[in-house]
Parts: C-alpha cells; sequence; structure tokens
C-alpha cells in the first residue's frame, strides 16, 4: 500500500470530465491517487459534504504595478495572494510592466522584486508591452518567452499603455514568431478622448459619466480592430475583459470565419451595471466601480452568459486591479473630485471571483459544476502553459480547493483579505464559498483563516500555449 502525506476523504471530486465520490492522496506535494479504500495518510482531512476541485487560477490580476504619478494600488503580492487564496485560488498571474523608454526585461527584473518572498500563492508574469522598440521586438521578447513568460498584453487605450495600430501589428508579427500569446484590451483610445473632453466640457464629471465615455460602441470597434490585425499577422489573440454582447460577437463573428481569437470575462459583467457608478445622487461614491470596460446593464449580463454556454468565453477572470476609496490615496483623491477621468481605475475582486461565478453560474442553473472548473482554472492553465496545473489527476501538483456548494454568504469589506478599503460587491448574497485551500499539498487557508506563509508561492516558468503559433495571415509572395 502506497503512504501518503495527505489523503481528502469522503469528498465529491470534480473536475473537466468528472464527478466522482473518490477520496485523494497526496504525496511529495503531487497528487499520487485518486479512488476508494486509500491507505491511511499522515495527515487526513474530512471532505464529507464538500467538493473537491482543481485550486482557481486566476489568469488576470494587478499587482503592485508602478502608478505613473497616480495613486498607487491598494495590493501588492502579499495582501493580494493572500485574497486569492481565501478565494480558493491557488495560482495568479499578473503583469509586469513596461514604462515607455525602459526595456522589457528591467520591467520583469524589477518585478520579480516585488513578489520574490511575498506570495501565499503560486504565480507566473505576463508582460505588458509599452515600447515595442526593433530590440524589445527582435531580442528581449524571445529571450523573454523562452525563459517561461509566454504571453504578453497590450492596450489599445490609457495615454501611458496605448499602441496604435502600426505597433499592434508589429508586437503581434514578433509575437508569432516566437509563439508568445497575445491579450489585447479592447477599447478605441480617440474615441473615449473624443467623449471625455465632450463630457466633461458639458459638466458632467461624476463617475457614472466613466461609463457614458467608453459605450460598447468604443469597445466592439476595438474588438473588430484587433481581429483584424490578427487575421492580417496570423497570429491568435485573447481578448480580455469582454463586457457585454457587442464586443462579444466579434469573437463570434471571428470564429465563424476560422480566426483563432478567445475570450475572457470577469466578475463584474455579471454582477454589476453602469447604474451602480452613479453612487447616491451622482456622488462620488460611485466611484468605487470605475473599472474599464465599464460595467453595462442586465441585458449585457445574458449576453455573457450567452457568451459562457456557446463557448465564446473560455476563461472567467476577476482583473483584480485594486484602489483605496478613502484619503489622498484613493478615488476619492482631490483630483478625481473635479472629473471621472481622474478616478483610479479598476476594482478588487480576486477572492469574490469563484463565489460570485458559482453562485450566479451553478446555482442558477446557468452552467454545470464541471463547466465551472474549466472556466475557473483547467482552462486558464491550457491557455496559459501551466502545464502541472488545473486538474486533479496524478502527477498534478496538489491545489485543491475544498468547496461548501450550499453556503450562504453575505460578501462584505470584513471578510475580504485584500488592502482595499472596500469591496464593490458589499451586501452582495452568494450561495457557494471555498472552505479549504491547498496549496501542493499544504493546508493554507481554511474557514476564512489564513495558514500558510507569504513565502510559500512559487514563480512559475510557463510553457508556450498550445492556443498560440501562427495560423495563416496576409501572403508575402
Amino acid at each position: 500500500m502506497q503512504d501518503f502525506d495527505l489523503v481528502i476523504r469522503g469528498g465529491t471530486i470534480v473536475t473537466v470530465a468528472d464527478t466522482s465520490r473518490a477520496d485523494l492522496g497526496v504525496k511529495d506535494g503531487k497528487i499520487a491517487a485518486i479512488g476508494t479504500g486509500l491507505a491511511k495518510g499522515r495527515e487526513e482531512i474530512d471532505a464529507t459534504g464538500l467538493l473537491v476541485m482543481p485550486g482557481g487560477i486566476d489568469s488576470h490580476v494587478h499587482l503592485a504595478q508602478p502608478a505613473f504619478g497616480g495613486p498607487a494600488m491598494a495590493d501588492g503580492f502579499e495582501s493580494g495572494t493572500r485574497s486569492a487564496i481565501a478565494g480558493g485560488n491557488t495560482t495568479v498571474l499578473p503583469f509586469a510592466l513596461q514604462s515607455r523608454g525602459t526595456s522589457l526585461r528591467k520591467a520583469v527584473e524589477d518585478y520579480h522584486k516585488e513578489a520574490d518572498g511575498q506570495s501565499y500563492c503560486d504565480y507566473g508574469f505576463h508582460m505588458i508591452l509599452t515600447d515595442p522598440t526593433p530590440a524589445v521586438l527582435g531580442q528581449e521578447l524571445p529571450a523573454l518567452v523562452a525563459g517561461g513568460y509566454s504571453s504578453l498584453k497590450v492596450f489599445m487605450t490609457y495615454d501611458d499603455l496605448v499602441l496604435n495600430d502600426r505597433e499592434l501589428l508589429e508586437v503581434f508579427d514578433a509575437a508569432g514568431e516566437c509563439g508568445a500569446l497575445v491579450m489585447v484590451h479592447c477599447e478605441g483610445y480617440d474615441a473615449i478622448r473624443f467623449m471625455t473632453e465632450k463630457l466633461e466640457k458639458a459638466g458632467r464629471l461624476a463617475p457614472y459619466f466613466h461609463a457614458v465615455s467608453r459605450p460598447q460602441s468604443v469597445e466592439r470597434e476595438a474588438a473588430h480592430r484587433a481581429i483584424s490585425h490578427s487575421e492580417l499577422t496570423g497570429v491568435p489573440i485573447m481578448i480580455v475583459h469582454v463586457s457585454g454582447g457587442e464586443a462579444m460577437e466579434q469573437i463570434r463573428w471571428a470564429r465563424a470565419r476560422g480566426l483563432k481569437i478567445m475570450g475572457e470575462t470577469c466578475t463584474q459583467y455579471v454582477s454589476l451595471t453602469a447604474e451602480d457608478l452613479k453612487g447616491l445622487n451622482m456622488d462620488e461614491t460611485g466611484g468605487k466601480y470605475v473599472c474599464s470596460p465599464p460595467p453595462r446593464d442586465r441585458e449585457s449580463w445574458e449576453a455573457i452568459w450567452n457568451g459562457i454556454q456557446t463557448g465564446v468565453f473560455q476563461v472567467f477572470s476577476s482583473d483584480h486591479c485594486p484602489f483605496f476609496f478613502e484619503g489622498e490615496l484613493g478615488k476619492k483623491n482631490p483630483k478625481a473630485r473635479t472629473s471621472f477621468r481622474w478616478v483610479p481605475n479598476g476594482i478588487p475582486g480576486v477572492e469574490v471571483r469563484m463565489p460570485i461565478l458559482w453562485s450566479e453560474g451553478v446555482v442558477k442553473g446557468r452552467i454545470t459544476p464541471n463547466e465551472f472548473v474549466a472556466l475557473t482554472s483547467t482552462n486558464h492553465a491550457r491557455i496559459y502553459g501551466l502545464t502541472n496545473k488545473g486538474s486533479l489527476a496524478p502527477g498534478y501538483d496538489a491545489d485543491i480547493v475544498l468547496w461548501d456548494p450550499e453556503r450562504r454568504v453575505t460578501i462584505s469589506q470584513d471578510l475580504m483579505h485584500h488592502g482595499s478599503d472596500y469591496t464593490p460587491w458589499e451586501g452582495f448574497q452568494v450561495t457557494g464559498w471555498p472552505e479549504a485551500t491547498l496549496l501542493r499539498g499544504e493546508l493554507v487557508m481554511r474557514g476564512g483563516e489564513i495558514l500558510g506563509r507569504k513565502d510559500k508561492g512559487r514563480f512559475l516558468p510557463r510553457a508556450l500555449s498550445p492556443m498560440a503559433g501562427r495560423h495563416g495571415g496576409a501572403a508575402l509572395d
């Protein structure tokens, strides 16, 4: 009989493919066996009444990013990953941001300094390219991709981040050469500037008008343009944080043409609306909900659910981008009170991603538990080259969440483990909550209590995405 370091007994194991009552044995941080009648482990966990699922992988979080002269983020790696494991996540993928005028490699090296010894869960890095010089695209990017940084993100908006169409094409082309997966933030820069200036001239300055300045047409147009660049270069892309039906339909249209376009959506697009940005009578409390793209409306929720159900979206992420609300460094900072354009853009959400998707998706009959696992873990691992993560099978890392499918919780700031001083989902009721989180077989959270240490998380060099690689493009002969 095999000796186990840990045996989880009596639970219901849920993977993408199967749901079954079985026990799970862990040895040396890996899943060693799944079955009945397993030998006793040095430690045992009774999972009766709980679901045993792969630990969540949130492939879109922002931690400890440079502030570009604005308010600093509320979460570094320590508080952000603490919040992640409290929410049932065992791996996060944040972004190493290249500042213009600096090298991409330096951005990655500096980001490691932020993360080293500060993470409760495992992590990898995407790269954000803002200055795609010939040296960056021809030398630094291929070397970094070969070193395990196998994905990158580009922006079609924001003063400090936006790339023009020629730059986007050059980045896509370079990514195709080295096998990197490209993530794209799709919102039209010039259209947003036009709308922002028009609203400000009309005195429409409250946080709600952030949403008015970025309507779905702005996202739809940029998504179509990014898809066209993908088609021209023959490079697959992931369109991230899709907020409603208009951009989603662009992805569906592209797929019908045989293009390799992937889609991601997020918690806020099935649970918040633009009305939340109004706060109390258009006051500044609506700034709590300012993020981009902004939440839309309930009709958009249904469009997003349709996209989830029909496979338009492969992954469900949080786009965790936390800021404080109160104080000189928060969303109520003096400059932010003069116009919505200065409200720090992003919301905290890594801790509530899985409970809200379970409650709104599984409990309400929109998706199955197996699809939940795909959307929160397995597909993230597969798409982003996390070869030992995202599944419960012998040989995989023993990254596990024990899930209480019937526990009812009212989300509140008092329950959160993030660094921000608020949650946008204050008072939101969910059914389904993580009871325990295990990282490589070690219990790091149980009953909301953090048991792990902030130096337990490991950096994960990632393999090339099986979804990347050229799929055609314009002929050169």
